[in-house]
Parts: structure tokens; C-alpha cells; sequence
């Protein structure tokens, strides 16, 4: 094997060896659909010291966390805002199509700014004010009644719950040894063991073995192993408990410490190798061949679209009427009944 690893150590010796060098090597770690017409009618939140001016022309996307208060919509654009107004009045109407005056979840202000409270999936929808003023001519006094509208498309979104999947290779003697299947399991189980006090997990774990053509250095045989890193562990539900609404922050933190620690335990191989052992052992890494790749996942009734919802791309927002999501795949499937008319649907 390559860096002289010991060809004549049978299978179980060299388990033996592979055991002990990741033993060294954990060195303490751890401790336990969208369309062009959408483009057209809807435009950017322009937003300032959390106002969000609407717009008479194009409806105004907005996007709020779940359980989190939006910010303030304002009946009236940015322009109009800094005008003189004689007798405004503004009427408020929610996704239901009734008046939001005197619910319990919105706070109006007197002078047209609504602030949606504690933000859930069914607050989700349209929410359209109709800006009434009067203009009075300087030389007559004669009075006209003018009337604007303005509409928010006020959309409820999740943090994608965050995981990771890795790639590593390990040099072996040969591909139909036991050890290798050996080595594996007890590769997982530290690496479970280097997280589980975050409530992380290895997931999805495989490994194959495949022959290697180096230059100048002949054929050798690697093991490609891949796993995911996900924050679901037993257990993680607790962590949502006591952060009822920042939960997808929390578990994000922690599979990123996870993950975190798992590229530090493979850093660690490298200098291992070449300052622990005077024979390196015949199963061992190959240098350089840690990768990690970024996992999104929504949660049921929630999904990510790029182009629909590309003021928050990275987000998973409410499924839209006559869309839904059952699972936590990122994506909001189209319903075969298009009469389901609720946003955050997790069945048809």
C-alpha cells in the first residue's frame, strides 16, 4: 500500500491497527414555480428603518419568520410618504378578503402601518390598503377625493434545517479484505462519537472500494466513503422544545459544529500519520481528500424556489395555494385538486 503501509498484517491485525491509529486521531475531539408575469407584477421591498413602502404599481413582496412579527407596511410609497396629507384615511384588508381593523394579531397605526404579529403559515396571502386623501385647489378651495391601493404579497418562510454530506478515501491493502467492512463500522462509530453530544448523527453511510491508477506510483486500492451529517439525532426534538421558535437556528448551529468536527478529526489524519507512526498503518487516509457538500431541507409545508421566491432564495417558504410539501424535501409539488386554497398545505 501506498506510503508503506504492512502487507503482511492478516485481517484482524490489521483492524487492530486501523482501531488504534484512529484512536490516536480523535486526539480528544468532542466529548460524547414561478413565471415572467410574477416578475412583472410583483417588485423588491424597499425597506427603511423596518418599513416596507408599497408600490401603486407592482405588488410588493414580503417575507417573514415564522413567529416573528413582520415589519411595518406602509400604506403608501416611499415618495408619497414625504408629502403633505389633508384628511388621509387607510383601509387594511387581510388575505381573507375582511377588515383587519380589531384583530387580535395585527396592530394599525393611525397613520396606516400594519404590523402583522407572531407570524404563522395561514398569515400568509395578500394584504391590500386603499389610501383615501383629499387634494385641495390653492384658488378655488374646491375639494376632490383621491383613492391609491397598495398590495403586499406577505409570504411566511423557515431557515432550511442545514446538513452535510461528506466524502473521504481511505488506502487499503486490497478490496475483498474484511477489514475494510471492519474499518468502516468503526470509522462511523467514532465519528458519531465525536457528535453526539450536539444531538448529530451520521446518516446514509456507504463506502466502495475501487482500484486507483497513480501516476508514477502504479495501482493501488481506496476506499470512497460517504455519509451525511444531520442534526436529527435521538433526542433533537428536545432542543425545539426549549427554543420553540428559533429551532431551525439552533440545530443549523449545531450540525455546523458537527460538521465542524468531523473535518477537524480528518485535518487531524494527515499530521497523524507522519508524527505517530514510524510504519504507516495499511489502511489510512489519503491526503486531501476530505470534502463536504451543503444539504437543504424544508420543513413539511415549505419548500424553496429560486425563481419564484428569489428575494429569499435561500429560504423555504410557505407552499402556495394549490401547491403542497408532505415530507422535508425543498420542493412544493403542484396539487391534482387545485380547490385546496391554503398556504402551508402538507397534503392535498
Amino acid at each position: 500500500a501506498r506510503g508503506g503501509g504492512r502487507p503482511r498484517c492478516p485481517p484482524a491485525g490489521l483492524l487492530g491497527v486501523v482501531a488504534a491509529a484512529l484512536g490516536v486521531l480523535t486526539g480528544g475531539t468532542g466529548g460524547g414555480s414561478g413565471t415572467s408575469h410574477k416578475e412583472e407584477k410583483h417588485s423588491i421591498a424597499l425597506i427603511e428603518n423596518n418599513y416596507v413602502y408599497g408600490n401603486t404599481k407592482r405588488e410588493v413582496d414580503v417575507y417573514v419568520k415564522m413567529f416573528t412579527n413582520s415589519p411595518l407596511l406602509v400604506c403608501m410609497d416611499s415618495a408619497r410618504s414625504r408629502e403633505e396629507l389633508i384628511d388621509p384615511n387607510y383601509f387594511w384588508i387581510g388575505p381573507d378578503g375582511t377588515n383587519l381593523e380589531g384583530r387580535m394579531y395585527v396592530n394599525l397605526t393611525e397613520t396606516g402601518k400594519l404590523m402583522v404579529m407572531g407570524f404563522k403559515e395561514f398569515m400568509s396571502g395578500a394584504y391590500t390598503c386603499t389610501l383615501s386623501h383629499k387634494i385641495i385647489e390653492t384658488t378655488t378651495q374646491e375639494e376632490r377625493e383621491v383613492f391609491e391601493e397598495y398590495k403586499f404579497m406577505v409570504y411566511a418562510y423557515r431557515e432550511a434545517d442545514h446538513a452535510y454530506q461528506v466524502f473521504v478515501r481511505f488506502t487499503t491493502k486490497e478490496c475483498n479484505l474484511a477489514a475494510n467492512s471492519q474499518f468502516f463500522e468503526e470509522l462511523r462509530k467514532i465519528l458519531n462519537n465525536i457528535i453526539s453530544d450536539l444531538t448529530c448523527h451520521i446518516v446514509a453511510s456507504s463506502y466502495k472500494c475501487h482500484s486507483v491508477k497513480i501516476p508514477k506510483q502504479g495501482l493501488l486500492y481506496e476506499l470512497f466513503v460517504s455519509f451525511q451529517v444531520s442534526p436529527f439525532a435521538p433526542g433533537w426534538e428536545e432542543v425545539c422544545r426549549q427554543v420553540p421558535y428559533d429551532c431551525e437556528d439552533a440545530t443549523n448551529m449545531k450540525v455546523e459544529e458537527a460538521k465542524d468536527r468531523i473535518g477537524a478529526f480528518f485535518s487531524k489524519q494527515t499530521y497523524a500519520l507522519r508524527h505517530n507512526f514510524h510504519t504507516v498503518p495499511a489502511i489510512h487516509y489519503v491526503d486531501n481528500s476530505f470534502s463536504v457538500t451543503h444539504i437543504d431541507s424544508c420543513r413539511p409545508g415549505f419548500g424553496k424556489n429560486d425563481f419564484t421566491h428569489k428575494n429569499c432564495a435561500s429560504c423555504c417558504v410557505v407552499c402556495e395555494p394549490g401547491t403542497y410539501s408532505p415530507n422535508n424535501e425543498v420542493t412544493c409539488q403542484i396539487c391534482s385538486r387545485p380547490q385546496v386554497q391554503i398556504y402551508g398545505a402538507t397534503a392535498c
